[in-house]
């Protein structure tokens, strides 16, 4: 997903991916929803919106879901 301030996100529910990956000096945001229930997830959409409007270049947020 690119927004429209010209920064990609990444959206994953592999909650280990901070310790398989190098995720320093990176420029893509990572979001990464702490639920991998598509039902949960869909009753959160606000949550994951919101989430994504708030990044910045090279951000990592995790949500709860």
């Amino acid at each position: 997903m690119v927004l429209s301030s010209g920064f990609e996100v990444f959206v994953t529910t592999d909650q280990n991916l901070r310790y398989q990956q190098n995720l320093k000096d990176r420029t893509i945001a990572v979001v990464v929803l702490m639920s991998a229930s598509w039902p949960r997830i869909a009753q959160q959409t606000d949550r994951v919106v919101d989430a994504i409007k708030a990044l910045g270049t090279g951000d990592y947020i995790e949500v709860e879901i």
